[in-house]
């Protein structure tokens, strides 16, 4: 799979501030690539510098094996959706769509042709003639997004697209963007700070903490193997427990782990060239588990606690369990099924884990 966008130690500095930090970046041609992180990490910036809008200070931006040095926005293989999606008030459905294809030497019946697959492409075939203002915030999305398409841009640029969107519509809208890019087959970079947008959507993504790309990974690489604790907090929900290494002789890693005991850790499970760990590992909420039938379960490594809170959430139920030896409880995630009742307030439990599903940090 070759590289559609390169950058190479690109910085960006505003006055004093040190917005980009030595990103070094491939991504790949017709993937859909997310950039993830909180406000003010930059990942914005970044989005700009890609789209032309911004001049780096520093390094090298390649599209399509060309430096894009010098070159302006609106001559760059690519296109933008805003989060405000800018939608001109006096146009027509159709002429949004056009706009870009004004200066185009098509003619007129090309132009009004590629207006109609766009608008095909998005769901909103027959819409041409409709008003902006009568337009939902959705619909309005998919405008902005034929705009951007019906200039066949090798890249499509989203600047949080869906972040004005109700749950409901922005959950629709996740899988209609997906599909989207595999029909068109062309590289999608979104930005976001949405953590499940990310992992929903993306083939691969890039999480930024302060001008800097802290892990770049496939979702369920990042999500199952966080690099640093701060991804780890970052993504989803994640339970810290105080460690102690106790060996790490024959391969394997002994760790006394705060409420589990002394456990041994899968060389797999620890992070590439790590030569000491941090004093803590990480669990997630699902590969912790009540157990409620525990004389059948004698096999399984568990411990034991008690419910202090639990979020009842109908398919699911979050139990904040205090195990034997913690200062803090931690979080279990529990399908609820017909034959499984829902702890209260209070009650024991018998906590079994999987010792693999244990996130080790380098030091």
């Amino acid at each position: 799979m070759s590289a559609q966008i390169s950058l190479s130690e690109v910085e960006k500095y505003y006055g004093e501030y040190h917005a980009l930090r030595g990103i070094d970046l491939e991504i790949n041609e017709g993937e859909f690539f997310s950039l993830l992180g909180p406000s003010g990490c930059g990942k914005t910036t970044l989005l700009r510098v890609i789209a032309g809008f911004e001049e780096v200070s520093s390094g090298t931006v390649m599209i399509g094996g060309a430096n894009m040095a010098r070159v302006p926005a609106n001559k760059r293989p690519t296109n933008m959706v805003f989060q405000s999606y800018a939608i001109f008030p006096h146009l027509n459905v159709a002429q949004n769509v056009g706009f870009g294809l004004r200066k185009s030497a098509m003619s007129a019946a090309d132009k009004e042709q590629a207006v109609l697959d766009a608008l095909k492409m998005v769901g909103l075939e027959g819409y041409g003639g409709r008003a902006a203002h009568a337009l939902s915030g959705g619909q309005r999305q998919r405008v902005a997004l034929a705009r951007a398409l019906v200039l066949q841009p090798k890249v499509l640029l989203l600047d949080e697209p869906l972040s004005a969107l109700d749950k409901k519509m922005r959950e629709q809208m996740q899988g209609e963007l997906r599909r989207l890019q595999r029909q068109v087959g062309i590289t999608f970079i979104l930005v976001t700070h949405d953590q499940e947008e990310a992992l929903i959507m993306s083939d691969r993504i890039a999480v930024m903490f302060e001008g800097e790309i802290a892990q770049l990974a496939a979702p369920q690489e990042l999500y199952k193997r966080p690099v640093t604790r701060r991804v780890g907090e970052f993504i989803g929900v994640m339970n810290f427990l105080d460690a102690t290494p106790l060996d790490t002789g024959s391969g394997l890693v002994k760790m006394q782990v705060e409420g589990l005991g002394e456990v041994e850790i899968a060389p797999d499970q620890v992070p590439a060239g790590a030569r000491a760990f941090a004093p803590v590992v990480g669990l997630r909420p699902e590969a912790l588990t009540i157990l409620y039938d525990a004389p059948a379960k004698r096999d399984a490594v568990s411990v034991t606690g008690v419910v202090e809170d639990l979020s009842y959430y109908g398919d699911m139920t979050y139990y904040e369990v205090r195990l034997e030896g913690t200062s803090k409880p931690v979080t279990i995630s529990m399908k609820n099924l017909t034959s499984r009742p829902v702890l209260e307030r209070g009650a024991a439990a018998q906590v079994g884990y999987d010792p693999h599903s244990l996130v080790i940090f380098a030091a």
